[in-house]
């Protein structure tokens, strides 16, 4: 590993109940590779209680602070978008960020989910049928995913939301941008023909444990993808495993995407194989 005694670079995670991240050894170990004295921090407002800050304090404190950026998780990867200064295009059609960069006095917001999970989809799944999926959950991580899979191929994508009106606006956004995608209930994904399943909500993760549809839905003919990976083997993914069914889990979206930042906050490329041996060091490590 070479000496730190580069450049220093300070930046952080924001979110809830984000302690079991492994955003910050993956940024740690890369950083020291090229030689910088790198500092990740948690900002976890799970654990500040009713003391709180505002996701627009936060940001303003970061800046003073000299923090080089920051990534944005659960649950504000939306509410962050109207206190900044510029957002990324793909951010904009996203409409949500999960990365800002701090720089010269401005805040720009980028989201690294869509290439991260189109990345990781692509290298997993790259033969996967894909003729029509279904998709469980329409927020700001949702709405990464639901742009990455129409630009991963999918011919029909079916959203689904315990808040209806959430998914039938992220269809008509993913529609006006020449996508085909139609909102979907819960209740009756089970009596749709799919070829997979993608689990972009909350449901699954330390938490939330659980699943986010009833185990009925799931036939080994399907795949099923998470985005959570912590817990990496989810509820969902092992119900499904144990049909049979081939599977996806988040950790290739969650190395890609911490990629895209590196690479945001640094200017420098990363690499993505060497952050993917330190995210699958978790699993070995002894706790």
């Amino acid at each position: 590993m070479p000496a730190q005694n580069g450049p220093s670079v300070l930046v952080g995670l924001v979110g809830r109940n984000i302690q079991r991240s492994r955003t910050p050894r993956m940024h740690e170990v890369e950083g020291a590779r090229h030689g910088m004295r790198y500092t990740y921090q948690l900002i976890d407002a799970a654990m500040a209680g009713d003391s709180a800050l505002g996701i627009a304090q936060i940001l303003e404190a970061a800046a003073l602070f000299g923090f080089a950026g920051l990534n944005i998780t659960y649950p504000y990867k939306q509410a962050i978008m109207p206190h900044l200064d510029e957002i990324d295009d793909g951010a904009a059609r996203v409409g949500a960020v999960n990365t800002v960069v701090l720089r010269k006095g401005k805040s720009r917001g980028y989201n690294t989910d869509l290439w991260g999970f189109g990345q990781g989809f692509d290298l997993e799944m790259g033969d996967a049928p894909r003729q029509t999926v279904v998709q469980l959950g329409a927020g700001g991580a949702g709405s990464a995913v639901a742009n990455a899979l129409v630009g991963c191929g999918v011919g029909e994508l079916l959203i689904a939301d315990l808040d209806h009106a959430r998914a039938t606006a992220l269809v008509a956004r993913l529609n006006g941008k020449g996508a085909n995608a139609a909102a979907l209930s819960l209740e009756s994904i089970g009596t749709r023909r799919f070829d997979g399943i993608v689990n972009a909500t909350p449901i699954g993760m330390d938490a939330t444990p659980g699943m986010p549809v009833d185990r009925s839905v799931l036939r080994p003919d399907i795949w099923v993808a998470d985005i959570i990976y912590f817990p990496l083997e989810t509820e969902l993914l092992a119900s499904a495993r144990a049909l049979g069914c081939r599977t996806l889990s988040g950790a290739s979206m969650a190395v890609f995407q911490a990629v895209k930042a590196f690479e945001l906050f640094t200017g420098r490329p990363a690499d993505a194989d060497a952050m993917r041996a330190t995210f699958d060091g978790f699993e070995t490590r002894v706790p």
